[in-house]
């Protein structure tokens, strides 16, 4: 049987879809082991062209916007640009981390064409907030017992691994993480608790739908090994159902001008 990526939203000028982790967008020269890709099986499901909108990392899970034709494509590139789309990540990292805060660490882009050093620096912000932690008694390190948070992260500008970059930089690496986290705690969840992935998820977006002139709101549910993740910490509360509803207000931008997406 061949995948199938969960359809969250459908209609005849756009498709949101939930991605696996460990699945790419479409194929890439850094990454040339893998042979499934989300644009590719996308359009092999519905029997159609579609146009990635945004990115996502191939090990994050989550939800994904497809337009189904270039005019649609376009639009939602400007409403991308125009920072008026606003999407939320869930994100477990090590430590107590911050009640609530907006890391703005400039980041240098990592596309592999030169060294990172020689890259201009590009402004970057986040707004993250706590919503939980957990003590356990393991000893990882120095200290008897660790803790661990589960972090809301609202990313204004899109720059590359920012959720993960910034967060690791602020001192709560997320759990997972090969590059930007810390080996011990990442093991310990890969042979401990049967999570070897990134517990990074995309689980929200709002973005005006440029046809219907109102404001979509897509709400996406985590994979099936968070969920239980999720459950084992005692926090199923925090867990986002599958959900779209409509708004008529467009979404404000998140920054005035002058950043990518």
């Amino acid at each position: 049987m061949s995948l199938e990526l969960p359809v969250l939203y459908q209609d005849e000028r756009m498709v949101a879809v939930q991605k696996p982790s460990g699945m790419l967008v479409h194929r890439s020269p850094i990454a040339r082991d893998a042979r499934v890709f989300a644009l590719q099986t996308l359009r092999n499901q519905l029997g159609r062209h579609v146009y990635p909108v945004h990115r996502l990392d191939r090990p994050t899970s989550g939800l994904m916007l497809f337009a189904l034709d270039p005019e649609m494509a376009q639009a939602l590139g400007e409403e991308f640009t125009a920072h008026r789309v606003h999407k939320r990540y869930l994100a477990v990292v090590r430590g107590v981390g911050p009640e609530q805060d907006l890391l703005d660490y400039g980041l240098r882009e990592e596309d592999g064409s030169r060294p990172k050093a020689e890259m201009p620096e590009l402004e970057a912000w986040t707004a993250v907030r706590r919503l939980d932690s957990v003590e356990l008694p393991v000893r990882i390190d120095r200290y008897p017992q660790v803790r661990y948070s589960l972090m809301e992260a609202r990313p204004w500008t899109g720059r590359r691994h920012q959720i993960r970059r910034h967060l690791a930089r602020r001192g709560y690496p997320i759990i997972g993480d090969a590059k930007h986290g810390k080996g011990a705690h990442n093991r310990f969840f890969r042979e401990r608790l049967d999570s070897p992935r990134l517990l990074l998820a995309a689980v929200g977006m709002t973005v005006w739908h440029p046809e219907q002139a109102r404001t979509l709101q897509l709400d996406a549910p985590l994979a099936d090994d968070m969920q239980a993740l999720f459950a084992r910490f005692g926090w199923q509360g925090h867990a986002p159902a599958a959900r779209v509803a409509w708004h008529a207000e467009r979404p404000a931008a998140l920054l005035s001008s002058g950043h990518d997406r």
